[in-house]
């Protein structure tokens, strides 16, 4: 066996265990969901009482929705305010000192991602105050700005490098043909970051859906979510239902992703043949 060989397998090793301690903990979740057992440790057969106890369970169900108005609302909202907060940084035109308009660029950007920075905590205790000075009563309007609050980097940091590398020369043509700023923006800009956008507001999505520790602060005593259910469930013993719900959102995971594999798999598979379809052009130079 030759170095190229040795370092293939090991490579294939390397992957093998990755996947392994990243599947490991998921399939042990989806296995002793159907344990009859309450035991974890103790495996007492198949059952599916607990998925029966879960889908009785309206306290569940209604935090789970709670977790997805959520996500969706603050990933929207976070991806609207940072897609044009890094189209406004990007587009800047320095005006007189061109040093002191790319330091103000510079701020802005380190403003926008300092939420990521700040510990969840202490953003959770500032967020409380803020909205305790305001008098805003806490639930889910204040989770939404919470929430959108820590969600807006991730749109403006993607969104920013989707920019920062387009040409410049699509909206200038736009706007040489009559578009306006606002137009060219919507008709060539948007079109061309619009993997970004959507790309971030996914994960804005799992962000907010998986929070804790700022949804603690910033929640109101009749507002619940998914995370918190089940971390206030940690002091009494978390039943085993919650393997079902797990299995149940992987799975929903799971199929979503295969079909959006499905989907996009035929549109490239015919624009492959396409473009074997299509002659070769040869042009003579005189």
């Amino acid at each position: 066996m030759n170095s190229t060989q040795s370092a293939a397998l090991f490579k294939r090793f390397f992957i093998a265990i990755i996947l392994l301690l990243c599947y490991a903990p998921i399939f042990l979740v989806v296995l002793y969901s159907f344990n009859e057992s309450r035991l974890s440790s103790v495996w007492a057969g198949f059952s599916l009482a607990w998925y029966k106890d879960l889908f009785e369970d309206s306290a569940m169900f209604e935090a789970l929705m709670n977790s997805l108005v959520l996500a969706v609302l603050s990933s929207l909202s976070a991806a609207l305010i940072g897609t044009l907060g890094a189209a406004g940084v990007v587009r800047v035109r320095p005006q007189g000192d061109a040093s002191l308009a790319s330091r103000a660029s510079g701020v802005m950007g380190y403003l926008a991602v300092l939420p990521i920075m700040i510990p969840e905590i202490i953003m959770g205790m500032v967020l409380l105050a803020f909205f305790a000075l305001l008098g805003l009563p806490l639930g889910m309007f204040t989770l939404v700005l919470a929430h959108t609050c820590f969600c807006v980097p991730y749109p403006f940091l993607l969104v920013r490098a989707r920019l920062a590398g387009l040409d410049k020369s699509y909206g200038e043509a736009a706007r040489n043909l009559g578009a306006g700023e606002w137009r060219a923006f919507y008709d060539i800009t948007i079109p061309l970051i619009l993997p970004a956008i959507i790309s971030s507001t996914l994960i804005s999505f799992a962000m907010s859906f998986d929070d804790v520790i700022v949804s603690v602060f910033v929640t109101g005593p009749h507002t619940n979510t998914l995370p918190i259910k089940i971390y206030s469930q940690i002091k009494t013993g978390i039943s085993p239902k919650i393997n079902a719900l797990c299995t149940l959102l992987f799975a929903a995971t799971a199929l979503l992703g295969l079909i959006s594999a499905y989907i996009a798999r035929p549109r490239t598979h015919r624009a492959r043949l396409k473009q074997k379809k299509q002659p070769t052009i040869t042009r003579r130079v005189q």
